[in-house]
């Protein structure tokens, strides 16, 4: 399954990548496949793996924020294996050009 993800916290000020690095340093020891973009972070796992790691990186933010707020968008197909590079090369054939 594919998720994007994205947790911020209230009254930190207008830049948050200290707070969203906190985050993507979870991910990144998850060992899980992972994309990150300006909008949030796209996850590719099992269900259990991917919403234990999105917990994870829930707490971690509720260390350094009272308020918090959380995104997530789900895609669950199960015949789907790398789903989160085929998805992007499917395009890319369709465009006849690599995506930026």
């Amino acid at each position: 399954m594919l998720a994007i993800f994205s947790i911020a916290p209230f009254g930190k000020g207008e830049s948050l990548s200290e707070y969203v690095s906190e985050s993507i340093k979870l991910v990144e020891k998850s060992g899980l496949k992972y994309q990150v973009t300006s909008m949030g972070t796209i996850l590719e796992g099992e269900w259990d793996e991917v919403l234990d790691l999105i917990n994870l990186c829930r707490r971690k933010m509720l260390e350094k924020a009272n308020r918090i707020s959380i995104k997530i968008w789900i895609d669950e197909r199960k015949d789907a294996k790398d789903a989160l590079t085929k998805k992007i090369r499917s395009i890319e054939t369709k465009l006849g050009h690599k995506l930026q």
